[in-house]
C-alpha cells in the first residue's frame, strides 16, 4: 500500500527570516488557536546588495556582516525554540555568483537552509504578509513593496493575487548608481526617475487594465517616505501624491541627503533614501495614485502565513502543481500510478539512502505527477522538455532550489539518465538526488503499459549505491516487456554509478545487453 501524504501538527513556535538586498530580518510567531501572533523580530541593516558586484562577486567584508548577523539571528533562534524555520534569499543572493560556500556558512551560522527565491515568488509571498495583516476590505487591491534590489508590484482580491511582477530597481542599487555618496540634484532625481519609467514600462498598461480599489505599501522605503510625509503635514494619514511632492520638494532644496533636515531619515535610511522615493515617485506617476496606506506585512509576515499554509493543507506547491498538470495535459491517472508506487519504493528505502529529509516525499510525489508535462511539447525526447519547463516556469511556492531539484527528476526520469547541474543543489540533494531519480525511474517503467492492472508486491532493499529488486516468482516471466525493460534499465543505471539486482524470487534477472 502507498503511504498518504500526511501533514504535521503546526508547531507552536515558527520563524521567518528575510535576508534582503538592504536589510535582515526575523519574526518569530507563536501559532494558538489557528492564529499567528508575532512574540518577536530582529532587524539588521547588511546592505548585502552593494556587496555584489556587475560580475555577480559577493565582497568578502558584506559576507563577513552577513554571517555575524545570521550568527546572532541563530542564537535567537535557538533561545526562542522555534521548531520550524524557513529562511529566504532574495534579489542580491539571485544575482550572486560562485555562492556555495556563503549559502553553507550561513547554514552553519542560522542552524537552518536557505532557500533563493525567484522575483515573482518574493511578489506572492509579500502579497500574501500584507493581504492576511490588512482589513479585509472587498474589491481589488494594488501592493507593492520598495526592497533594497528590486521592486515588487502586485494586484490581487481577497488572498489572492491575480497579477505579479518583480523589477530590477530597489533603494540600494538605484541610490548606488543614481545617488552616489549621499548626493542630491533635481538632474540626478530625474535621470533616476527615467530608469524607473523603463522598467514600469512593460508591465504599467497590464496593472492599469485590472484597476484596483485599494493601494498599500510595504518595506522600508515606504514606511520612511511615509513617516517624512507626516513630518512635514502633521494631519497625513496615508501617502498622497501631494505628500510624495513635498518630499521631493523638500530633496530638490539641498545638495545632500543628509541636508534634508527631516528626522524621520535615520542613519539606517539614510544611504538608502533617495533611490526609495524615485520609485516610489515614479510608482505614483506611472499608475496614477491618488493615495496609499503603508501595510503592515510584508514577505516575512508571507513566509510565516506560508508555512502555516504547507501544514494545513495550503500549501501553495500542491496548487501550483495541479496548475501545471492541467495547463500540460497531464495524465491524471497516470501520474497518480506512478507517484503511488515511487512513494511506496520511498518507504522502503528512505532509512538506507537517508531519505527521510521532509523534502523527500512531496518532491518525489511532485516529479511524479510532473514526469510528463513534456509531452505537451513533443514525444521525442519529452524528459528534456518537461525538464526545461519546470527550469524555467514561475512555480509559485518553489524555492529556486526546489525548483532544480523537481527539474533534474523529470529530465532523468527516462532513457539516459541526465545527471548534469546535480552539483548545483543545495546539500544534501547534491549527493541524494541519484536517489531520488532511481525511485522515479522503477515507478515510471513498471506502469509503462499504462494499466490499471495492480503491480504485485515488491520488496526493495538498498545498500550503499546497490538497489535489490525482489518480485513474486514467475511474474517477470509472465511480463516480458518489463523484464526485458528491467535489463536495459541495470545498464542505463550502472552509468551513474548505481548497481540494480533484480530477482523474481532466486532468480536474478542479469543485464543481456549494453545500455543504449
Amino acid at each position: 500500500m502507498a503511504r498518504a501524504a500526511a501533514n504535521r501538527p503546526v508547531p507552536e513556535v515558527l520563524a521567518a527570516v528575510d535576508l534582503g538586498s538592504n536589510s535582515f530580518h526575523l519574526v518569530v510567531a507563536r501559532y494558538t488557536h489557528g492564529q499567528l501572533t508575532i512574540i518577536d523580530r530582529l532587524r539588521e541593516v547588511v546592505r548585502l546588495g552593494a556587496g555584489v558586484d556587475e560580475s555577480g562577486r559577493l565582497d568578502r567584508d558584506i559576507a563577513a556582516r552577513a554571517l555575524g548577523c545570521l550568527e546572532r539571528f541563530g542564537q535567537r533562534l535557538r533561545d526562542m525554540h522555534a521548531r520550524d524555520v524557513r529562511v529566504v534569499g532574495t534579489n542580491a543572493l539571485r544575482r550572486a555568483r560562485r555562492k556555495q560556500a556563503f549559502l553553507e556558512r550561513a547554514r552553519e551560522a542560522l542552524g537552518h537552509p536557505i532557500e533563493i527565491i525567484s522575483g515573482i515568488e518574493e511578489a506572492r509571498l509579500i502579497y500574501g504578509g500584507v493581504a492576511q495583516t490588512s482589513p479585509a476590505d472587498p474589491g481589488r487591491r494594488l501592493v507593492f513593496d520598495i526592497g533594497g534590489g528590486s521592486t515588487e508590484l502586485i494586484v490581487g482580491e481577497g488572498l489572492q493575487p491575480i497579477e505579479l511582477a518583480s523589477l530590477e530597481v530597489g533603494c540600494v542599487n538605484m541610490s548606488e548608481r543614481w545617488f552616489p555618496g549621499g548626493r542630491l540634484s533635481p538632474k540626478r532625481m530625474k535621470r533616476a526617475r527615467l530608469a524607473v519609467q523603463l522598467e514600469l514600462e512593460p508591465v504599467r498598461s497590464r496593472f492599469r487594465r485590472l484597476g484596483w480599489q485599494h493601494v498599500l505599501g510595504s518595506a522600508g522605503s515606504v514606511r520612511a517616505v511615509g513617516e517624512c510625509v507626516r513630518e512635514l503635514d502633521p494631519s497625513a494619514t496615508t501617502i498622497t501624491a501631494e505628500g510624495v511632492e513635498a518630499v521631493l520638494a523638500a530633496m530638490a532644496k539641498v545638495g545632500h541627503v543628509e541636508d534634508i533636515g527631516l528626522d524621520a531619515i535615520d542613519e539606517d535610511r539614510r544611504d538608502v533614501f533617495a533611490g526609495g522615493v524615485a520609485i516610489l515617485a515614479e510608482i505614483f506617476d506611472a499608475l496614477a495614485l491618488d493615495e496609499m496606506r503603508v501595510a503592515d506585512g510584508a514577505l516575512r509576515e508571507g513566509l510565516l502565513y506560508d508555512m502555516v499554509g504547507r501544514l494545513t493543507n495550503e500549501d501553495a506547491r500542491e496548487r501550483t502543481v495541479r496548475a501545471m498538470q492541467q495547463r500540460y495535459h497531464v495524465d491524471v491517472a497516470q501520474a497518480a500510478r506512478v507517484e503511488a508506487t515511487a512513494v511506496e519504493f520511498l518507504g522502503q528505502v528512505e532509512t538506507d539512502w537517508q531519505l527521510d529529509e521532509p523534502l523527500a516525499e512531496p518532491i518525489l510525489r511532485w516529479g511524479a505527477r510532473l514526469h510528463e508535462i513534456g509531452l505537451d511539447v513533443a514525444h521525442s525526447g519529452y524528459q528534456r522538455h518537461g525538464a526545461y519547463l519546470l527550469e524555467n516556469a514561475d512555480m509559485f511556492g518553489f524555492p529556486r532550489d526546489e525548483q532544480w531539484l523537481l527539474a533534474r527528476l523529470v529530465g532523468a526520469h527516462r532513457r539516459r539518465p541526465a545527471t548534469e547541474g546535480l552539483e548545483r543543489l543545495v546539500p544534501p540533494w547534491d549527493r541524494r538526488a541519484i536517489a531520488l531519480i532511481v525511485l522515479l525511474r522503477l515507478a515510471v517503467l513498471l506502469h509503462r503499459g499504462r494499466s490499471d492492472a495492480a503491480l504485485p508486491s515488491i520488496a526493495l532493499e538498498a545498500r550503499g549505491r546497490t538497489l535489490t529488486v525482489r518480485f513474486p516468482a514467475r511474474w517477470l516471466a509472465a511480463h516480458a516487456l518489463t523484464a526485458a525493460d528491467l535489463r536495459n534499465e541495470i545498464g542505463l543505471l550502472r552509468t551513474i554509478g548505481v548497481r540494480l539486482r533484480v530477482f523474481s524470487a532466486r532468480t536474478q534477472l542479469v543485464e543481456s545487453a549494453p545500455a543504449a
